[in-house]
């Protein structure tokens, strides 16, 4: 299985994947998890990932074009399961986790700051 975890903070991420269980799985092959800035996906110099919500509101929103940007690139050829963390998603249960063991590729979006672009949840 590869999990390809797409973030603005690839750096949180270093340690929770370096001890127990999911060390010894990565180890021995069963899974690949890739961590991603979504900041490599940018085309301005600023290399810059987020934006105001498009009509006002507080806070800023993850733009969608980087983010499209990198699951196009991380799907490549193949097919992937894409999921979007956000509060007002599914709960993640212990059936949910059975459900995406079968998967062979994962993708998840990481959202921040008042949560991203409505055009990515769609």
């Amino acid at each position: 299985m590869r999990v390809d975890i797409l973030t603005l903070f690839p750096n949180i991420f270093s340690g929770p994947f370096e001890e127990s269980i999911i060390k010894k799985a990565r180890e021995k092959g069963l899974i690949e998890i890739r961590i991603v800035n979504i900041r490599d996906y940018t085309t301005d110099k600023h290399r810059t990932a987020d934006d105001r919500p498009f009509g006002g509101g507080p806070g800023m929103v993850l733009k969608p074009e980087p983010i499209f940007a990198a699951v196009e690139e991380l799907k490549g050829e193949g097919r992937a399961r894409v999921i979007l963390t956000t509060p007002q998603g599914r709960l993640f249960t212990q059936d949910y986790a059975r459900d995406l063991a079968k998967e062979d590729h994962i993708i998840i979006i990481c959202g921040r700051y008042e949560g991203v672009d409505e055009r990515v949840r769609e």
